[in-house]
């Protein structure tokens, strides 16, 4: 066995190196939070007011909105999505491992290649739209995703879903896989239906793992940043502006590092919150 010292010396290095990559961050950030600070000059202490002016700004509270709307949209349809494929795919009896390299490919090429792939396919001017109209006469095929402000939200949610869903789907695929083969043996002989089987046996069989996609997915949905500033910058109009980019505006353009602080607080604090939901639940004796 390792003797106590050598665990020590194994263990410090990686423990220096958070202390300096996370927490020191962390801990300065809180206290930047309570400074009027523009990054370049002395932080001067003022107390609430940048929370103050947090609840005052109508911009923080659109971003919030669109962070909600954004969180509605990946709770259900790329967790729809993954559970429909895997338990489709886990009935397959060969080529599962195809599926899976295909869905996953996605997840693991870089978010600037996703969305500059997909900023070119739905391009107004020479993506797939335009040639359909181009070459069919088809007219309303070639909509401006990115450039009208009803839809680019959604259009930039769906370009992040193309690559999550098929992390999710592996995910899913894995844990159905340990489902005992006797549960649907049983639920055939009482006569259950596909979906009676997926219903009773799959969900309950998988719930763990479901729940802990709920929770990354709750998390992740109110730190997004990558996909909306790389396709868009908030815009137009704010019509994608979300809490994180609008947290990048204010500390890189307009200087209110302070202020940028509290609204990187307040985006931390509820993603911990929709964390301490699952470790309360585990506590709870919850199956998770």
């Amino acid at each position: 066995m390792i003797a106590t010292r050598q665990l020590i010396v194994y263990v410090t290095p990686l423990l220096l190196l958070q202390l300096a990559v996370i927490v020191g961050p962390a801990l300065l950030n809180i206290g930047f939070a309570f400074t009027q600070w523009r990054g370049f000059d002395r932080p001067v202490f003022n107390g609430i007011e940048n929370f103050e002016r947090l609840f005052a700004d109508s911009v923080f509270w659109l971003a919030l909105g669109h962070n909600i709307q954004w969180t509605l949209f990946f709770l259900t349809v790329p967790i729809f999505m993954a559970l429909v494929g895997a338990f489709l795919v886990s009935r397959l009896r060969r080529g599962q491992m195809i599926f899976r390299i295909l869905y996953f490919i996605p997840y693991i090429v870089a978010p600037t290649v996703n969305a500059e792939i997909w900023r070119y396919i739905l391009n107004p001017l020479h993506g797939i739209g335009a040639q359909l109209e181009r070459h069919l006469g088809w007219g309303w095929a070639n909509v401006g995703f990115f450039t009208d402000r009803d839809l680019v939200l959604w259009s930039i949610a769906n370009v992040d879903n193309w690559h999550w869903w098929g992390f999710l789907f592996v995910l899913y695929l894995t844990a159905m896989q340990s489902v005992s083969r006797d549960l649907y043996d049983a639920a055939k002989v009482d006569g259950a239906t596909a979906w009676e089987q997926f219903r009773h046996v799959t969900v309950p069989g998988i719930r763990p793992t479901l729940f802990y996609t709920l929770m990354i997915t709750l998390s992740g949905s109110f730190l997004i940043f990558d996909y909306v500033w790389i396709l868009t910058e908030g815009g137009p109009a704010r019509g994608s502006e979300v809490l994180g980019s609008y947290m990048y505006k204010q500390a890189i353009y307009g200087f209110e590092m302070g202020y940028s602080a509290a609204i990187a607080l307040g985006m931390t604090a509820i993603a911990a919150a929709f964390s301490l939901v699952f470790v309360a639940a585990r506590r709870w004796g919850a199956e998770v």
